[in-house]
């Protein structure tokens, strides 16, 4: 098996080193501080010789004897880091080393001067001596090490990570020795096999310096994710050992992956990914340049709906002024409707209208490209819940279609609960229907061994008491499945009727006070997000096939929506 060698030139091997980078919740971040901001962050250090030493208030130093027991990794940024601690090891004793740090400097027990560890050759050095004591300078990450990141992703990547294939260094002297490979014209640079494994500012300097190399790299097709990791490497050592990822033994984190098959990671430096939905529609992950907005208006793009915040923009270093100033010049359509990232309820609450705004954009014939952040979540909701509610195809059907035509994990529930919510706004009354909701209606008492029922005007109008079943302690539990709509109840507790202060109350016409619970919500053309109520209770949505005339209301409610979107100016009338 043979793979295509591509040559990076020096200077383009640099630019795959970005020192100011992080990783934050599983997301590879490229930061940037600013001057003050670093020189607040450095101080001054003396070494053993009295020179001067600067380091910055995450890194730490650490003197260790040999051998050190730590696997390191080489990243695709040129990164040197902790890659595993081997069990009962000197690095583990040493109860400060964290997988993910990076290896800035070394120095030797005879007492000379720090290292710095510039590349891979470096770091080789240090790691031939078998004896002696070594003092590491290492940087902490801004946040926790995104574990997943030491996973190989396919056997392509596990033939590149695992060294079968050359892996050149920035060190020309090592170019030739201990990599095996000859001197050439004494241009040393970083060889790959794919230009998939390039980061965006090698991929540019590339296709200035040879033409269009990574002409491979569709943007409207999402390749599976390439790990960051280049290879590992370790001091010689005899015995296997037992080598672990910060807390978790190697038999633990393998399971860890297993169970973590399918969960999506955005890395924001591969750039704009996007795919077609249908003729009119595209989805996908948020507009970083002014180059990007061309790449969408060749590719027939005329509208643009963004649920990106302007904060979410700001943190990823996002100019939107200058996108939307190219999106003008290009004649491409910008709305900008912020939904909470992450965040159900607000996707719910807001859903209905950008669906509503997505109708009118198609109306009037654009070509939309419906797009947030990752492109993983709220766009496709949009979407989906689109598919859904203006064509009439059934949630799991449109989430089907969707899924399989782009990388995404949309919140389905969301979409779910917002399609009762539109229901719900051309009901009169009740839901007149089977149940759109599962409850567990909760009590908790005091003692244990009570005796106890809930009762309410959806027990046969407070005549069928259901008995709760006892889940421990003084927790008793009712599970229920009910129709959207206000519902009034109360508990009997050895005989005696009660209401529970953990869920919110409301007196009747006599003055007595019984439970409340209200089971889904109208949606809006304007919603109001208000803080939910405190209630000890639990409510599901649940998604079944709808019937008839639930389809015809949900139709009804969806287009009053967009019609009450201003055709002009694109927001509420």
């Amino acid at each position: 098996m043979s793979f295509p060698l591509q040559l990076i030139s020096c200077r383009a091997a640099q630019d795959f080193h970005s020192r100011d980078s992080s990783f934050i919740n599983g997301v590879f971040i490229k930061t940037r501080m600013t001057r003050k901001k670093k020189n607040q962050l450095k101080v001054l250090a003396m070494s053993s010789d009295n020179s001067t030493l600067k380091m910055n208030l995450n890194e730490y130093m650490v003197t260790l004897q040999k051998p050190l027991g730590i696997r390191f990794g080489l990243s695709l940024d040129g990164r040197i880091f902790v890659h595993a601690l081997k069990r009962g090891s000197n690095a583990e004793k040493s109860r400060i080393i964290m997988v993910g740090d990076t290896l800035k400097k070394t120095s030797d027990s005879s007492g000379g001067s720090f290292t710095e560890i510039k590349n891979f050759g470096d770091a080789q050095e240090m790691l031939t001596e078998e004896t002696g004591s070594f003092s590491l300078v290492l940087e902490r990450p801004f946040s926790p090490f995104p574990i997943h990141e030491l996973h190989q992703l396919s056997d392509l990547d596990i033939l590149f990570n695992r060294g079968r294939m050359p892996v050149a260094t920035w060190n020309k002297a090592l170019l030739a020795s201990n990599l095996q490979t000859t001197e050439g014209g004494g241009n040393s640079g970083f060889v790959v096999f794919s230009s998939k494994f390039l980061a965006s500012p090698g991929l540019k300097f590339l296709n200035d310096q040879n033409g269009h190399v990574g002409s491979g790299l569709q943007k409207n097709i999402l390749s599976s994710p390439v790990s960051q990791l280049v290879c590992i490497f370790s001091e010689k050592e005899p015995g296997d050992g037992e080598w672990a990822h910060g807390s978790f033994p190697l038999e633990e984190y393998i399971k860890a992956l297993e169970r973590s098959k399918g969960e999506l990671y955005y890395n924001h430096s591969l750039g704009m990914r996007y795919s077609k939905i249908t003729e009119q529609i595209y989805v996908g992950s948020c507009i970083q340049t002014d180059a990007d907005v061309k790449t969408l208006s060749d590719a027939g793009i005329t509208a643009v709906l963004n649920f990106q915040s302007g904060v979410e923009a700001e943190n990823w270093e996002i100019n939107s002024k200058s996108i939307n100033e190219s999106c003008q010049r290009l004649n491409v359509l910008m709305i900008n409707y912020p939904i909470k990232d992450g965040d159900s309820f607000d996707l719910r609450k807001r859903l209905p209208f950008s669906v509503g705004l997505l109708l009118r954009l198609l109306k009037k014939n654009h070509r939309v490209f419906v797009t947030c952040t990752t492109g993983f979540d709220r766009s496709p909701a949009c979407v989906i819940a689109y598919l859904h509610w203006m064509t009439d195809t059934p949630l799991h059907a449109a989430h089907n279609f969707v899924t399989g035509l782009h990388t995404c994990k949309p919140d389905r529930p969301a979409i779910a609960w917002a399609t009762w919510d539109l229901i719900a706004m051309v009901e009169s009354g009740r839901h007149d229907g089977p149940a759109t909701h599962a409850l567990t209606f909760v009590w908790n008492g005091h003692n244990e061994g009570e005796d106890v029922c809930l009762v309410g005007d959806f027990t046969g109008n407070w005549k069928e008491p259901i008995k709760a079943t006892h889940k421990g302690g003084a927790r008793y539990e009712v599970e229920i499945r009910l129709p959207q709509g206000k519902y009034y109840y109360k508990y009997i507790i050895n005989g005696n009727w009660r209401h529970s202060t953990s869920s919110p109350t409301e007196r009747d016409e006599r003055g007595n006070i019984n439970n409340v619970i209200m089971i889904g919500d109208t949606a809006s053309v304007r919603p109001t997000i208000q803080p939910q109520q405190k209630d000890a209770n639990l409510i599901k949505v649940i998604e079944r096939p709808l019937t008839e005339n639930e389809r015809f209301m949900l139709a009804k409610a969806a287009r009053c929506i967009a019609f009450s979107v201003c055709p002009i100016r694109l927001v509420p009338k």
